[in-house]
């Protein structure tokens, strides 16, 4: 792991963002270090990441032998590809994840495989190598389930699929904040977009998106009272209230917009154009008309992908 320049962000409450400059830019995906009497951080991306982790946790004055727990909300590879890799480097850390992911970072084939399948030979360019975890070193969090960090802050898990059916989200009773990974939504970032707005859209990628479900999940996490939203994508939503009204107005609208649209075996282009139809209209009503979609192209495949493959299922099941 060579030594990298880390791009931090200090919250308060003892909360930071090392940004893991995933495919190399700003302000798309980042790493939550929470200090307490113990340390945790939330999300490692891909192995590609780990140099930006390293650094920044160092420039922190951390020592890798003082983090406490490695949490992913989930294991997509942005989230959680470079897990295995950067553990090592970690003697003392216990992986925190969701009971659906963790035989996935224990034996991470089926993972590979499947990641495999939408990325291809451009695998690790894009995420790297990914290592397995050892067993003994994750710990399953359920429903309701805690982790005590020390001078009363104890984290809360909450299972919150709609994204993917392996994510949990994680309240953070100090900050009053909530750790969504992509559940609530991804916030745009200024550094990533250049725009003077963040604006708010759902991750629909495949294989896994639920509506419903995304639904659901949002009506849970708002009855828990928090102030703020954390974004793995990326940043901080406040009032919370916020991103819960904009993750349920745009799933609302991209699942009618897939609906509208679908055709078995449609061009998945078909539907990114419409999908980006509709940001450039929805900025336009937000007050902040954009010019292109630059921030915003890079999910716009993985979307059309997710929403076409949720219709194909439904459709081969009636």
């Amino acid at each position: 792991m060579s030594a990298e320049s880390p791009i931090l962000h200090p919250l308060p409450h003892n909360i930071t963002i090392i940004d893991l400059m995933e495919s190399g830019v700003a302000g798309r995906t980042g790493c939550y270090v929470i200090k307490s009497d113990k340390i945790a951080i939330i999300e490692t991306g891909s192995s590609l990441s780990a140099p930006h982790i390293i650094a920044g946790l160092e420039h922190m004055g951390i020592s890798p032998e003082q983090v406490d727990y490695i949490i992913v909300t989930h294991i997509h590879l942005d989230h959680a590809g470079g897990v295995g890799y950067i553990l090592p480097r970690f003697p003392n850390a216990t992986v925190v994840v969701h009971p659906r992911g963790a035989r996935h970072l224990i034996d991470p084939s089926r993972l590979i495989q499947g990641a495999r399948a939408v990325y291809g030979d451009k695998l690790e360019e894009y995420f790297g190598v990914i290592f397995p975890v050892p067993e003994e070193r994750v710990l399953i969090r359920d429903e309701g389930d805690t982790l005590d960090l020390g001078g009363g802050r104890v984290l809360s898990f909450y299972d919150t699929p709609g994204h993917a059916r392996h994510h949990f989200s994680i309240h953070d009773p100090i900050s009053e904040g909530i750790f969504t990974g992509d559940t609530i939504g991804v916030r745009y970032a200024k550094q990533l977009t250049g725009l003077d707005y963040e604006p708010i859209f759902p991750s629909t990628s495949p294989s896994e998106f639920d509506r419903d479900a995304v639904f659901q999940s949002a009506d849970k996490l708002e009855k828990l009272g928090a102030k703020r939203i954390y974004h793995s994508h990326f940043g901080v939503t406040e009032p919370a209230s916020v991103a819960f009204a904009r993750i349920r107005e745009t799933v609302a609208t991209f699942a009618e917009i897939a609906r509208s649209s679908f055709a078995p075996g449609m061009d998945y282009r078909i539907l990114m154009e419409r999908l980006a139809a509709y940001i450039r209209e929805d900025m336009v009503k937000q007050g902040h008309p954009i010019d292109s979609m630059k921030g915003f192209e890079i999910d716009l495949e993985l979307n059309a992908k997710g929403l076409i493959f949720t219709l194909e299922r439904e459709a081969s099941n009636k």
